[in-house]
């Protein structure tokens, strides 16, 4: 096991010691939205329902497979477990076995808890692997061999069911295989990811006969997709556990592959892989406490920096839907991005100040706020000790979030991803398991986009079992020590602003998470230097916002966000993004 002094100066390098390895219903859907009805949104107006928990995701037969997780007498963690085993069936063009994830954890004795299921690079991953006659090559980054990270949502789900759940992992997994098994009916967002990705899944074999030839030419919403090969690797997980997946057949299947076709992913990277326990990223704002994941996750440090940025100006006076509001909300976010280009990238290679998240920053940058005219952010701040003072070696519309919450005190919020749609777009024979080209996250050169525009430093650079950065945020809110929502988002770094806008309209703006959730959004990462805001933000704001100098893109919808909450009269809420086709439900 790594040791090492102990220091409050840094954001924590891993516990590599705590390895992951160690001994050890459609029908249903339509009876329970007939009798039970949950919709995109519940509220349990009375304090004492719901009997057991309640459960957010984009997909209502996920949503259905985590409250029949808590029907049969698990937590919210099992709960959660369930929603990502079905989501990796039917909206597997956003995640999936063969990606990862991040999970944010309150547990019922109070313990919070972060577990890093973040993808690897392989060992022989080298920091110029994209890099063609000088330059880097998107191509290769995005699709394909090269694109691939050691997945690592697998080793979390099994690492949280061994450490915190109460049902046994292949009952949950059989679940999910017979979904996989029966088929479920495509929504249009999934047919749009099909049509969007359609040249690229169909250069691969195993893709194409899976996601395409099944289906008509041009696929619809309501076409019925099958996916038999991953119900026999769902039931071989239940017998195999994680065994089957780091060290089995899955490991040697992947390893011939990439070999054949010119990767560098190895059977032995597969067995090397380790969930990592990590210290989470706290912060208050207005007396609420925020409990977010840290860095390999930019998502958590920039939420909380925002927040200290914005708990300077008193926007509840403001109104959540003025030009004002969404002027000074832009100006943190530019701020913190700028940051998040120099400072941020995985902690057990690259010193990430802490001081990021310190009240005295926040209160430097704020001053550089102009209320009445957008500002020109030529680069990140320097934190205070930037030099000294890091995080210490102890202890990202794609991707996708779901939250679930019991009533014993369990509280889950979950992000997971494969990264672009459909990933590299390679499935591994006779697995029907996509794997993700979250390779594309890390910086292939310095200062060159990857494919959501974000631009990296020296910090997120490819070195060999390095995780590259993230935007995802799941967040969890607390008041006097109890939580009170669990919210985070999909959409690549509007994963980052959807998360803060959800928490400011609940804690200053008093909203429900359903209020919150279909509140217009608005992004701005630095660089390009653009805001997009959504069209429901309405013609005067954004005339008014292009006045104060900025320059605006004006989109239909920004991410997908869940959430599950509880406000202070003990009335209790669960939303799904009325951006999507999710679900929401109490039990």
């Amino acid at each position: 096991m790594k040791t090492c002094a102990k220091s409050n100066r840094w954001f924590p390098v891993a516990a590599h010691g705590q390895s992951l390895f160690r001994s050890g219903f459609l029908p249903v859907l339509v009876w329970f939205l007939m009798v039970v009805g949950f919709d995109r949104s519940v509220t349990a107006a009375d304090p004492a329902s719901p009997r057991k928990g309640l459960v957010a995701t984009v997909n209502p037969v996920a949503t259905e497979a985590g409250l029949q997780a808590l029907r049969d007498g698990g937590n919210a963690v099992d709960a959660a477990i369930a929603c990502a085993l079905t989501l990796g069936v039917v909206d597997g063009h956003n995640s999936g076995l063969g990606g990862g994830c991040f999970m944010t954890v309150r547990l019922a004795d109070g313990r919070l808890i972060t577990l890093d299921g973040r993808e690897m690079a392989p060992a022989a991953a080298t920091r110029d692997m994209f890099v063609r006659e000088g330059k880097a090559d998107p191509r290769l980054s995005q699709d394909g061999a090269l694109s691939v990270g050691i997945p690592g949502e697998f080793a979390t789900l099994a690492y949280a069911s061994t450490n915190y759940g109460r049902l046994p992992l292949g009952r949950l997994l059989e679940a999910a295989a017979r979904v996989a098994e029966k088929g479920f009916r495509l929504d249009r967002h999934y047919v749009g990811r099909l049509k969007e990705t359609r040249s690229q899944l169909a250069l691969f074999p195993e893709s194409e006969a899976i996601f395409l030839k099944g289906l008509p030419s041009v696929p619809s919403a309501g076409d019925r997709l099958r996916q038999s090969d991953l119900a026999r690797s769902y039931r071989q997980m239940a017998q195999g556990g994680v065994a089957w997946f780091y060290q089995g057949d899955f490991a040697r299947r992947t390893a011939e592959w990439m070999k054949a076709h010119g990767g560098v992913v190895s059977a032995s990277d597969f067995a090397r892989y380790e969930v990592v326990p990590r210290e989470p990223v706290r912060g208050t704002y207005r007396g609420y406490e925020i409990v977010s994941f840290p860095p390999p996750s930019s998502g958590g440090v920039h939420v909380v920096e925002i927040l200290n940025i914005l708990e300077r100006f008193d926007l509840a006076a403001m109104g959540d839907d003025s030009a004002e509001f969404a002027h000074v909300v832009v100006e943190a976010m530019k701020l913190a991005f700028a940051d998040r280009a120099r400072w941020l990238g995985d902690p057990d290679f690259a010193r990430v100040p802490r001081g990021l998240v310190s009240k005295e920053y926040a209160a430097e940058l704020a001053q550089r706020i102009r209320l009445d005219r957008a500002s020109v952010v030529a680069a990140a701040g320097t934190p205070p000790e930037a030099d000294r003072e890091w995080f210490t070696r102890e202890r990202n519309r794609h991707t996708t979030h779901f939250s679930t919450a019991d009533t014993e005190g369990n509280w889950v919020a979950c992000t997971a991803s494969l990264n672009t749609s459909f990933g590299s777009k390679v499935v591994v024979p006779g697995t029907g398991i996509l794997l993700n080209n979250h390779m594309d996250d890390f910086s292939a050169q310095p200062g060159v986009p990857n494919y959501f525009g974000l631009v990296g430093a020296e910090a997120n650079a490819i070195e060999a079992r390095k995780r590259p950065l993230s935007s995802m945020s799941p967040t969890l809110v607390l008041r006097d020590g109890q939580p009170i929502l669990s919210v985070g988002a999909a959409g690549g770094p509007t994963i980052i602003s959807q998360t803060l806008l959800a928490i400011l309209r609940v804690i200053d703006f008093k909203k429900s998470p359903r209020e919150a959730l279909a509140a217009p959004r608005l992004h701005h990462q630095w660089k390009p230097d653009e805001l997009h805001v959504e069209r429901s933000w309405g013609e005067a704001v954004i005339a008014e916002l292009r006045r104060r100098g900025h320059t605006v893109a004006v989109d239909a919808s920004l991410g997908a966000a869940q959430a599950v909450g509880r406000d202070a009269q003990g009335r209790w809420s669960a939303a799904a993004d009325p951006r999507g086709e999710g679900a929401a439900g109490v039990w």
